[in-house]
């Protein structure tokens, strides 16, 4: 017997321990050994990670893709692993020995350290994985993978070292973001660039030898220049004074009529004296401060691109990999750190005269995602790889159709990155991660090889004896092995089983900060490794915002954590959570204050099922999620809906029949359910295809809660209650029937409560469906019947408007009234002679009774055959009643005026976060709403 309640604490921990120990989720199962394979790789997770909500939504759409797939029959292989994330880890692992009080990472040395790191990643580097299963995520967890694992590791020297002497991986010198604390080179993803204050100085730099050119200092309305003044200088602008010491040139735009006499000749940079030349490049705006730009190529990445079309102007690095000012800078500069050297510089400048204005701005500053420090654009030497040459095919492939997005939109954003790609950086300055298998010879020379031994035997052949080789003590960016993921998590470059049942893969599904991190570049090296695409579909999900569509930050305090939500906090735990490593006290109160005011009793537990089903829900394509504690309990109250009505079939004796049989059933209303089933399989199998999660879920929601429990469990009442034997039993076997297919309609979503439900209700489960997660997965044909659907149809239309017509007129609830069928012709008859009892009980009637016109005071509502005359006047007031509507459409006309003036309002559009225009539409399709639904009661109410 089912408890009376549903807890999804007290199953949750149990039916993942059954799903384990059955290995339901293994790939290659016996019995699937020539079904179809489907596969998916996981997006690597941190192993420093833990879940966020973005993992919450990604994972549980790949859940549903695979749970999908394994119930339609085929062998589906969902892989699971996590990423050794070098910068992360590495820095993990420092802070606990400084915590510790032990000795650093250069007291311990490279392989003292890399041993440490591997005892913390066996003790705690597990944590998201574990937290994945509790989310129910049906990996195969007996294949999970590490980027660092012997196969992966494997499989990233071979890469290395074919597309070294493929000509493809190369060593340059060129501008990175550099991150001068931990000393090392970044990836644009690593990097976050914040608004904050500051100025722009405005610098006055001299032409060479005095020279002096006509400036225009005012103009006429037509934009033409009406006064000039001679001047000696260039002025230019800059956030970073201290760079100014490495400018090597001024540019200007070629178009430029103030300038265009100067493009050629020189000014010399003051505090230096070098003479650096004036350039006509497009970079410089007209219209912004000037027109003229400064030119620093190595700190910079305009500049550097400037550089690059203008190589003659030369390149200065000023800047050590701390940050601070190198010898190519004059002595009294030497030595000062960046942020000294700035207000040293700017001093300087004033006491020349040459300081023309300080403006204060707002700029973006950027800074290491981790470790806080400020990023400088510095160049050094590093590797690339030549991604121009891979992005060829990885183009083709997405033009062709071979891999497509989804949604397509994506495809712009994914063309517009790889069409104009730049090198990409793969060295990084740490000691965790996959080492660069180079080694250098006495001169520099550099020999590439898969260990020592065989770049020893290459410097013996290159030098004609023996030589001490230098390793390159720099690791591999994380993204290059990552890259490798959807085939050397197969065994690649073992010619593995794996790698031809389950190579190419069949979706990817992932977000859209990392379509060029990590999607283009498996794109790019498994059509290069494997000569095929390493995916066939790429469906790209929107970000998970708070309630109000603002992102979620740690800086907002808004941040939600997946577990909390399935577990349940209290109010303290909450707010430490929120408000831990805030720098700023008074970000710590503001957040504490609005955690304590937003969640005064905490969260509660409202378990897993729950939380994927509100994310699936709203996982609309192409559309922000806004993730609201109300949507979760309704779907928590929503697996309540569903125990219930197993406990009310249990109850009245509906249990499974060994062979029934859907299409043989007789009783109007279940073949009117059997028909429901069979369009609602179809619905959500088509919305599962085409990646309409949100459709997918919201059909068999609507049907479950909707059809299922509101409607057929209503209407078999009576047959429960007084039909023959005959009647009774099969309306309890269809019960029993449709419960197992909406238990499996809904597995892929709520894993938990149904694969419970599905072991635990009365009656003989089919064979090999001993578990609903490799249950077989409805699909029906011929079981519609059109006569049943029109009967019932019309029978739940009825019942339906007259609750509208009672809810919109505020007829009291205890009331019960007349209803007069108006011109029924003889199926109206016959249909209300047979379900009159159900429609009274349901709808809360008097009397039901015929007539050819509505009596006066009627609310009246239009069905196909006849029309339903409700009379009111001795219930309400109905001149009230009509009073009270129109100024309830005229309120709500208001609102959408006032909506429709700020929409309008194009600086209030161009100004607004993008959550806030939102929130207005929002508003006023929701009083368009409210007015349709009020003009439909007023023309209810009859004009006599």
């Amino acid at each position: 017997m089912l408890e009376k309640t549903y807890e999804p604490a007290d199953i949750e921990a149990r039916i993942h321990a059954k799903w384990m120990e059955a290995e339901a989720f293994k790939a290659g199962r016996p019995e699937r050994a020539n079904a179809e394979p489907y596969s998916i790789v996981i997006p690597p997770p941190n192993v420093t990670g833990s879940l966020h909500m973005g993992h919450a939504l990604n994972n549980t759409l790949q859940d549903v893709l695979a749970r999908f797939e394994r119930m339609r029959g085929k062998d589906v292989l969902w892989q699971p692993g996590t990423d050794h994330a070098g910068i992360a880890t590495q820095m993990v692992v420092e802070r606990i020995l400084m915590e510790r009080q032990e000795p650093g990472r250069h007291a311990l040395g490279r392989a003292a350290f890399i041993e440490r790191v591997w005892a913390w990643k066996a003790e705690s580097g597990g944590t998201i994985t574990n937290q994945l299963r509790r989310l129910g995520a049906s990996c195969d967890w007996s294949r999970e993978r590490f980027t660092m694992d012997e196969g992966l590791s494997k499989a990233v020297l071979k890469v290395f070292v074919d597309l070294y002497n493929q000509g493809l991986i190369y060593r340059d010198k060129r501008l990175v973001n550099w991150d001068p604390q931990f000393q090392s080179a970044l990836s644009d993803l690593e990097v976050e660039s914040r608004e904050e204050k500051g100025n722009y100085w405005h610098f006055r730099y001299p032409l060479k030898g005095g020279e002096t050119y006509r400036f225009p200092i005012a103009h006429d309305e037509d934009g033409n220049p009406t006064e000039w003044e001679e001047r000696n200088y260039i002025i230019v602008a800059t956030t970073r004074p201290e760079t100014m010491l490495g400018d090597t040139a001024v540019a200007v735009h070629p178009d430029d009529e103030r300038y265009q006499a100067l493009i050629g000749k020189s000014v010399v940079l003051p505090l230096v004296g070098r003479e650096i030349a004036i350039v006509g490049d497009a970079y410089a705006d007209p219209k912004k401060g000037s027109g003229a730009v400064k030119i620093t190529p190595a700190h910079d990445f305009n500049d550097y691109q400037v550089y690059k079309r203008h190589p003659e102007i030369g390149i200065i690095n000023i800047l050590d990999a701390t940050a601070q000012l190198n010898d190519e800078v004059p002595e009294a500069y030497r030595g000062l750190d960046r942020f000294v050297a700035r207000k040293k510089v700017v001093a300087d400048m004033e006491a020349a005269g040459l300081l023309d204005k300080i403006e204060p701005t707002v700029h973006a500053v950027p800074h290491a995602q981790r470790g806080d420090a400020i990023i400088e654009p510095w160049l050094t030497d590093q590797w690339y790889v030549n991604a121009g040459e891979l992005a060829k095919k990885a183009v083709a492939v997405v033009e062709s159709g071979d891999t497509r997005f989804v949604p397509k939109n994506w495809e712009k954003t994914y063309f517009e990155w790889m069409r104009n790609i730049e090198p990409w950086c793969i060295s990084r300055q740490i000691w965790w991660g996959h080492q660069i298998p180079a080694w250098y010879g006495p001169d520099g020379h550099i020999f590439v090889a898969h260990d020592e031994a065989g770049a020893a035997r290459q410097a013996k052949a290159h030098y004609g004896k023996a030589v001490d080789l230098e390793r390159d003590p720099d690791v591999l960016d994380t993204w290059f092995s990552s890259a490798l993921w959807p085939f050397s998590t197969l065994g690649w470059p073992d010619d593995t089983k794996e790698v031809k049942r389950f190579y190419p893969t069949s979706a990817l599904v992932t977000g859209f900060d990392i379509i060029f991190f990590w999607v283009a570049r498996m794109l790019m090296m498994g059509l290069h490794f494997m000569q095929e695409v390493p995916f066939r579909d790429i469906y790209i999900h929107a970000l998970v915002r708070d309630e109000k569509g603002q992102k979620m930050s740690k800086s907002k305090g808004n941040v939600m954590d997946p577990l909390d939500i399935v577990d349940g906090v209290d109010v303290e735990t909450l707010v430490a959570k929120r408000t831990s490593g805030l720098l700023r006290p008074q970000d710590a109160k503001r957040i504490a204050g609005d955690t304590k005011k937003a969640y005064p009793q905490g969260i509660p537990a409202y378990g897993a099922d729950a939380l994927r089903f509100t994310l699936t829900a709203m996982a609309a394509m192409g559309r922000d999620i806004k993730l609201s504690l109300k949507a979760v309990e309704g779907n928590r109250n929503f697996a309540t809906k569903l125990w219930n009505a197993c406990r009310f079939a249990e109850l009245n004796g509906c249990e499974r029949v060994a062979g029934f049989d859907a299409a043989a059933v007789k009783e109007t209303v279940n073949r009117w359910i059997a028909g429901e089933v069979e369009r609602t399989a179809a619905a959500v199998t088509a919305a599962i295809e085409a990646y309409k999660f949100n459709e997918a879920a919201g059909a068999v929601y609507d049907f479950t809660w909707g059809t299922f429990c509101d409607w057929y469990l209503e209407l078999t009442k009576p047959v429960l209650e007084g039909g023959s034997e005959a009647a009774k039993a099969e309306t309890r076997a269809t019960t029993a029937w449709a419960l197992d297919q909406i238990m499996k309609l809904l597995h892929p979503f709520m894993p938990f409560v149904t694969e419970e439900l599905w072991e635990r209700r009365a009656g003989p489960l089919p064979a090999g469906e001993e578990l609903l997660a490799l249950a077989k997965w409805p699909a029906f044909a011929g079981l519609g019947n059109k006569e049943a659907t029109a009967e019932i149809g019309w029978l739940i239309e009825l019942i339906g408007e007259v609750r509208s017509v009672r809810s919109e007129m505020n007829v009291p609830g205890g009331a019960k009234i007349p209803l007069v069928l108006v011109g029924a012709g003889k199926p109206a008859r016959a249909r209300a002679e047979k379900y009159g009892e159900t429609v009274k009980r349901m709808a809360r009637l008097e009397t039901i009774s015929f007539a050819k016109a509505a009596p006066r005071g009627s609310a009246q509502i239009a069905l196909a055959d006849a029309t339903a005359a409700l009379p009111l006047a001795g219930v309400i007031d109905m001149a009230v009643e009509q009073a009270r509507l129109e100024r309830e459409i005229a309120k709500a006309e208001s609102e959408v005026a006032k909506v429709d003036i700020k929409l309008a309002n194009a600086e209030f559009v161009a100004k607004a976060p993008p959550e806030v225009i939102e929130e207005n539409r929002e508003r006023k399709a929701a009083f368009e709403a409210a007015i349709k639904k009020l003009r439909a009661a007023l023309k209810r109410i009859t004009a006599d």
